[in-house]
């Protein structure tokens, strides 16, 4: 279809009524298992698989929509006021081909639910407050432990081969990666550069007393302590070591990128894994895998209709996200299916569309045509020119 994907316009293009996709829409779909066995079809259970986590801000004018509230929006740089989706995919690293497994909108801060049985805890009179020796558990945002219960749902459907989960800088929190751990999978994600961390001490022990267990702060501008793996083909220089992070309280594994081909001025990166066993070019491997996703939001919102919903409902507009990135999961298995079977293993699988779309347009014109003409569909679809007219108007023929 053209235009925005909408209960009026997908009314255009059916024999069913607007109405009757507003009460269609809001029926429940248990979605998470077809995405999964969408996945288990699109990719096989040899085939060296990620899981990655993001974000995307979906704008939403209205007032009355559920889950209206400010959410960041990566395109203008700051907060602005939409709607947010939480999405699971699971990436063909070989492949560089990601699947939507777990779609989620995200809560506004308005719409919590409170509890009238629950009687509220009385505030102190201001005044001194004693300094308390006892350090105080970081506080977990609502939309964190959000995340945390998507992930914690949609475990269970993972493929088997996926061991790790990427996400960026976001979800390099203390209460992600204990509940990453806690479900048996490693996080591979990105820190700040100015990160609190310290060596590990391997040195001679001291009978007496504690045992040394650090070997001082990690400084990043002192490369000598850690271990250079190698030159990537973009220029970057590639170091990893085993470290202590302070904030997460664990041993974890670092990678880090140095690109020295502009003297004045460096860029550099800061990876991580949980997993200290991880190889470091593996391990930036899956985190450049990661920006599938970020291809998945770009496709869908430009041509399955992720940010097109008009309804208000949750109903409808969890079942409008799930609806378009299905959509999305299908065109691009489809698209693998019609490779040959030796090409779709050993190479990517070039994935368009726009051309994909304009010649599911064009194909779902020509039934229509053939068939309020009652004309033969065999004597036409065998003509040499219904090819070129399927490939009408796409980008490649």
């Amino acid at each position: 279809m053209c235009g925005k994907a909408n209960f009026t316009n997908l009314s255009r293009y059916s024999d069913y009524s607007e109405r009757t996709y507003r009460r269609q829409y809001r029926q429940e779909v248990d979605f998470i298992k077809f995405h999964a066995a969408l996945i288990g079809t699109a990719i096989d259970a040899d085939r060296e698989q990620i899981a990655a986590i993001d974000c995307s801000f979906i704008g939403k004018s209205g007032t009355k929509t559920w889950g209206l509230d400010h959410f960041y929006n990566g395109s203008a740089g700051k907060a602005e006021k939409g709607l947010e989706i939480s999405v699971i995919a699971v990436v063909d690293v070989a492949a560089h081909q990601g699947y939507t497994l777990s779609v989620q909108q995200t809560k506004a801060a308005t719409v919590e639910a409170v509890d009238p049985t629950v009687v509220p805890v009385p505030v102190p009179p201001k005044g001194k407050k004693k300094r308390s020796r006892q350090p105080t558990e970081p506080v977990v945002s609502e939309r964190v432990k959000g995340y945390i219960d998507q992930l914690k749902t949609a475990r269970p459907y993972l493929p088997a081969a996926v061991k790790y989960l990427t996400g960026d800088s976001f979800y390099s929190k203390k209460s992600m990666v204990d509940a990453v751990r806690e479900l048996g999978l490693h996080l591979v994600s990105k820190l700040r550069i100015d990160a609190n961390l310290r060596y590990l001490y391997s040195g001679p022990r001291n009978p007496q007393g504690a045992p040394r267990q650090y070997d001082g702060k990690v400084d990043l501008n002192d490369l000598s302590r850690l271990t250079w793996v190698t030159q990537l083909e973009t220029g970057e220089h590639l170091y990893t070591q085993v470290v202590w992070h302070v904030s997460l309280k664990r041993t974890i594994r670092i990678v880090y990128l140095l690109d020295l081909s502009k003297p004045d001025h460096p860029r550099a990166a800061l990876l991580f894994s949980t997993d200290t066993e991880l190889d470091p070019l593996l391990l930036y491997t899956y985190y450049k895998a990661r920006f599938q996703i970020e291809f998945v939001f770009r496709d869908a919102k430009q041509f399955t209709g992720l940010g097109d919903c008009q309804s208000r409902h949750p109903g409808s507009l969890d079942f409008h996200f799930n609806a378009s990135l299905a959509a999305l999961n299908l065109a691009k298995l489809d698209q693998q299916s019609s490779q040959p079977p030796s090409d779709s293993k050993s190479q990517p699988v070039s994935l368009s569309m726009a051309t994909y779309k304009r010649q599911a347009l064009n194909h779902h014109f020509l039934d229509l045509f053939i068939s309020m003409l009652d004309l033969d569909p065999t004597l036409i679809k065998s003509h040499p020119n219904y090819q070129n007219l399927l490939h009408y108007g796409s980008l490649t023929s």
